[in-house]
């Protein structure tokens, strides 16, 4: 089973459902701050509080993880991300999206059945946690393989070391769809993937959670 994924397709039904989503967190966001300002909260508390700069969620550390699917094979992941809110603009939403990220990660697979060994890197385009766990999207910068630059790739990750530490990536366990009564691989969003199935057998990785940002004024679907 190979490190890397392979053919992509495009749904704009994804876009879409992302719009839906956001318009109705941010009619949701909007009706708590009126709620909040009828109740009288303190100005000057709020002014103090809009100062303090916000939680930056991250992800770093490297590992070698044990696959189930290949237990002979050296498969280790390098992870250093972190959150960039509103800095990737794309499409509908020209300020970016809440969850945009900055990094990279790097992947090496050893497998001794084919005596080949396979190297790449991607940089990170969206993070979100929760608690110890993260998930992440990254988008091939380097690869042995020419046509697979520039496809996006999921990760998820557990801190710790071995015993709590774990990994997963899009690849190994999921991302298949059917397509004309055939399996393929469809295309991976921004920050899809699953599960961190894959126990850390070395090394280890740290998450450090923070909650989502609030949506900025002129973001699409927020009125208020």
């Amino acid at each position: 089973m190979s490190v890397f994924s392979t053919p992509r397709r495009r749904t704009t039904a994804a876009a879409l459902a992302t719009a839906t989503v956001f318009a109705a967190l941010a009619t949701v966001a909007c009706s708590a701050s009126a709620s909040s300002s009828a109740s009288g909260t303190d100005t000057a508390h709020e002014a103090v509080h809009a100062k303090k700069p916000a939680a930056v969620a991250q992800v770093s550390g490297k590992a070698r993880i044990s696959y189930a699917y290949s237990p002979k094979d050296e498969i280790r992941f390098s992870v250093e991300a972190q959150s960039a809110p509103f800095s990737r603009p794309v499409g509908e939403f020209p300020m970016g999206m809440p969850t945009d990220a900055r990094g990279k990660v790097t992947i090496y697979h050893w497998s001794p059945g084919k005596k080949e060994a396979r190297r790449g890197e991607a940089a990170v385009d969206c993070l979100v946690t929760g608690g110890d766990t993260a998930t992440l999207t990254a988008v091939v910068t380097k690869s042995q393989d020419p046509g697979e630059i520039g496809t996006r790739m999921g990760f998820s990750v557990r801190t710790g070391g071995p015993g709590k530490g774990r990994f997963g990536f899009h690849w190994g366990v999921s991302n298949l769809d059917v397509v004309d009564g055939k399996a393929v691989m469809p295309h991976v969003g921004t920050c899809m993937a699953p599960a961190p199935f894959a126990p850390v057998a070395e090394g280890g990785f740290t998450v450090k959670h923070a909650e989502l940002p609030p949506l900025p004024a002129g973001w699409p679907g927020r009125e208020h």
